[in-house]
């Protein structure tokens, strides 16, 4: 490829990006950009804690998703990270409801097909980031906060 076909290219690339990439920016509302610093906070959190951090999203390909896919010791850890600002409607554990259980183990189990199904301890995990302005972040470990939903089998 020629340079100045290169530099054409180039030159249209960046007036896409400057003309979309700030819609794209000032679009990502603040509940996203919360819940990425939550990710973000609980995986720094979980190494603290001697875990090892094998994976973050991961999404299956049945439609099951997982934040954080962990190891503590011999136990492969699936979490799930929920960030809030306020308890008003109750602890960040309790958006875990069944169908993001279910989401959640179908997520697990594709990760477990993904190794072959191996003879492994697995479980569920929930951590909770609490982000108020001017207060540093609380983050709490749920360890085991739900087992893998039914009607799955492993």
């Amino acid at each position: 490829m020629n340079s100045a076909l290169a530099r054409s290219i180039g030159d249209l690339s960046n007036r896409w990006r400057n003309r979309f990439l700030p819609w794209a920016k000032s679009s990502k509302s603040g509940h996203l950009r919360r819940g990425a610093r939550g990710e973000k906070l609980a995986r720094r959190f979980l190494k603290r804690s001697g875990y090892k951090i094998l994976f973050r999203n991961f999404r299956g390909r049945t439609g099951g998703e997982i934040d954080i896919v962990c190891r503590d010791h011999d136990t492969l850890v699936f979490v799930e990270v929920k960030t809030r600002t306020r308890e008003d409607f109750g602890r960040p554990l309790l958006a875990v409801d069944r169908a993001k259980q279910k989401r959640i183990s179908r997520g697990a189990l594709a990760w477990l097909r993904m190794l072959e199904n191996p003879d492994i301890l697995f479980r569920f995990d929930v951590v909770e980031v609490m982000i108020a302005d001017g207060v540093q972040p609380r983050i709490e470990l749920i360890k085991n906060a739900f087992p893998l939903s039914k009607p799955y089998l492993y």
